[in-house]
């Protein structure tokens, strides 16, 4: 499947894995569940699941201390 993923405050990728779950999206852009969410539509999706929009968000996590 053919997927943009639009990093928010970053680059946007175009992407093309077959049967793909959100996670495999994450990590094709080098980040990992635990700093990033992906959004559909603007919310968040489990990274478990397979991949069914053409079109994604990338959030990053903020982390602090």
């Amino acid at each position: 499947m053919d997927v943009t993923v639009d990093v928010v405050g970053g680059e946007t990728h175009e992407l093309s894995l077959p049967e793909a779950t959100y996670g495999d999206l994450l990590a094709a852009v080098d980040l990992s569940p635990h700093e990033a969410t992906v959004l559909v539509d603007g919310r968040p999706v489990p990274e478990d699941e397979p991949v069914g929009s053409e079109r994604v968000q990338v959030l990053r996590l903020v982390k602090g201390g």
